[in-house]
């Protein structure tokens, strides 16, 4: 049976846990919570600019992997482990497919400094015990014929999977239903509080909800809730993202067959193929406060980019333009678990790794709200360990 939502308001009474978010974050939250029991609300407007809704899906350590991010990796090698047994939990709660792909991710060098770049990481991906194979160039276009001759070489990382963050928010949002997760189109003005102490949220159309525990995964708006004092929340900056969604003609094969991502004169880019035949093409880093508008700036620099790797894409139809906010922490770390707020989590700070950092952060969170303490793999993002910083 499928449990999809409907648009209306569904009841709010008396949850033990609210949570102010629907996205992947706030969704694996609400359905990890309500599994183990407890009683749970979402709080969550539809609106442009969500990452979950526009990211492209990459669970990638290993082609991620960046010197000084090291034990984020970690973490995320442990949600990308952790996604299979996820998955066949989440198929217990609903039939929607979450869109996962096995074939691995390759990572190409469009020119001799490029490779070098790869290249230097290879002592990095060795340390944290990421699985890659150096290929040539023609090696490269033997598993993926599409790419440009001028392609110099490249690594194979065949644990580097992808799933499509739509499906999997679906999922996740049915899978919540399934369970009694009430969900309510409002936003969350305010936390409650008395006596420093959590008492529920008040939103925007004035009504209060009351509840024993909140969980802020609003995303980058996260930092615009009140009733807290300051310091709480650290403020979240929202890192643009501009990408397409790119259409194979039909009958056609995919222009590739797993995930490419490429390093473009030092300029990253990724294809990231779906089931469905689409192709994601990506993605702008812009540091532009809450700003959503799609640019021509942005859309030809990922276009410039991908088309130097796969001549192919000029081909293709263009089916979407998107443009999402990645909500980055003052250390570009997560935020996850008790603040200094009795009662108050945040499961926010995911950065550019909000996809791959779902199941993990489901498992912390489902931890932080049944007994107040974090896993000891999670305790580096402690979510009080910026409390009492300004801005």
């Amino acid at each position: 049976m499928d449990h999809e939502s409907s648009p209306r308001r569904t009841s709010l009474t008396a949850p033990d846990v609210v949570v102010a978010g629907a996205g992947l974050i706030g969704l694996v939250t609400a359905w990890r919570a309500a599994r183990l029991g407890l009683r749970v609300g979402v709080v969550s407007p539809e609106e442009p600019g969500t990452a979950s809704g526009v990211a492209a899906g990459m669970l990638a350590p290993a082609t991620e992997a960046t010197f000084g991010e090291e034990p984020l990796m970690r973490f995320g090698i442990t949600s990308r482990d952790r996604y299979p047994s996820f998955l066949n939990e989440l198929a217990e709660d609903t039939d929607v497919s979450p869109g996962y792909r096995t074939k691995g991710t390759l990572q190409v060098a469009f020119d001799t400094d490029d490779m070098a770049v790869l290249t230097e990481l290879r002592d990095l991906r060795d340390r944290l015990g990421l699985r890659t194979e150096r290929l040539t160039s023609r090696e490269c276009r033997r598993l993926e014929p599409a790419l440009a001759p001028s392609v110099r070489g490249g690594i194979l990382a065949p644990d580097d999977h992808s799933v499509d963050p739509r499906r999997l928010t679906a999922a996740l949002r049915s899978a919540c239903l399934r369970h009694g997760v009430a969900f309510i189109p409002e936003r969350v003005a305010e936390v409650v509080l008395a006596d420093g102490t959590v008492r529920g949220v008040r939103l925007t159309d004035g009504t209060t909800v009351p509840a024993g525990q909140v969980v802020l995964a609003a995303g980058t708006w996260t930092s615009q809730i009140g009733g807290l004092p300051t310091g709480t929340v650290p403020v979240l900056r929202p890192v643009k993202g501009q990408l397409l969604r790119l259409r194979t003609p039909t009958g056609e094969d995919p222009i590739v067959s797993r995930t490419v991502r490429g390093l473009v004169r030092g300029s990253p880019v990724y294809l990231v193929p779906r089931d469905d035949g689409e192709v994601i093409v990506g993605a702008t880093q812009e540091e532009m406060g809450h700003d959503t508008r799609l640019t021509v700036g942005g859309v030809w620099e990922v276009l410039r980019d991908a088309r130097e790797l796969v001549p192919g894409v000029a081909e293709l139809e263009i089916a979407e333009t998107c443009v999402g906010l990645r909500p980055g922490s003052p250390d570009n770390e997560p935020l996850l678990g008790p603040t200094g707020v009795a009662g108050l989590h945040l499961a926010v700070g995911h950065f550019r790794h909000g996809v791959l950092f779902t199941p993990a952060t489901g498992d912390v969170m489902a931890q932080a709200l049944t007994t107040g303490s974090l896993p000891e793999y999670a305790r580096r993002f402690d979510a009080a360990r910026h409390f009492g910083a300004t801005a």
